[in-house]
């Protein structure tokens, strides 16, 4: 449970840096000397961090889906 929480944080922590969070999760992997299943791991780890990005930007993505379905064109300034 430990292993799973500190993949967690590190996935959150480096997910938006430019550095790549797949490669920090293998090498705590390895570091943890986990199997190669942990690929579903990863799986889901980047699955929480879509929803969580889904989560915190659905006002501007309603927004946004509001604004393609009005037919006049002031108000589309996500373009």
């Amino acid at each position: 449970m430990v292993k799973i929480i500190i993949l967690a944080l590190v996935q959150g922590l480096t997910e938006f840096l430019p550095i790549s969070s797949s490669g920090h999760l293998a090498l705590l992997s390895r570091w943890f000397s986990s199997s190669p299943s942990d690929f579903f791991l990863a799986v889901f780890l980047h699955g929480g961090t879509l929803l969580a990005t889904i989560y915190y930007f659905w006002p501007d993505i309603r927004q946004m889906a509001v604004g393609l379905r009005k037919p006049e064109t002031e108000g589309r300034n996500y373009l």
